[in-house]
């Protein structure tokens, strides 16, 4: 069982930077691949970035050049870097582990608004 902890949401103007966390329970981290996954309400929960065991990474069209995820497997620690927030960046953001089985963490709010 893989408990996941998120952190970092907020609000915040357009043009603006978050920075979300996600920490990890275990000690089988570095297998899995760990994605954050946005929700806004009336829209299906969508994929915003992923980063595999291995490193590579890839992100939906919406955020390429504005948002960075990275992993750091001695923290169990996944982060996304959210910069040049824009109002329909406004969502509930999940983190994600997928190995054999998927694990998602309880969601943290992020409002882009002026």
């Amino acid at each position: 069982q893989v408990q996941l902890v998120e952190s970092g949401g907020g609000l915040v103007q357009p043009g603006g930077s978050l920075r979300l966390s996600c920490v990890a329970s275990g000690s089988s981290f570095r297998m899995y691949t760990m994605a954050w996954y946005r929700q806004s309400p009336g829209k299906q929960r969508e994929l915003v970035a992923a980063i595999g065991s291995g490193g590579t990474t890839n992100y939906a069209d919406s955020v390429k050049g504005r948002f960075t995820i990275s992993r750091d497997n001695a923290k169990n620690t996944v982060a996304l870097q959210m910069n040049s927030l824009e109002p329909e960046d406004t969502a509930v953001y999940y983190c994600k582990a997928a190995w054999l089985r998927n694990y998602w963490g309880q969601g943290t709010q992020v409002t882009v608004s002026s």
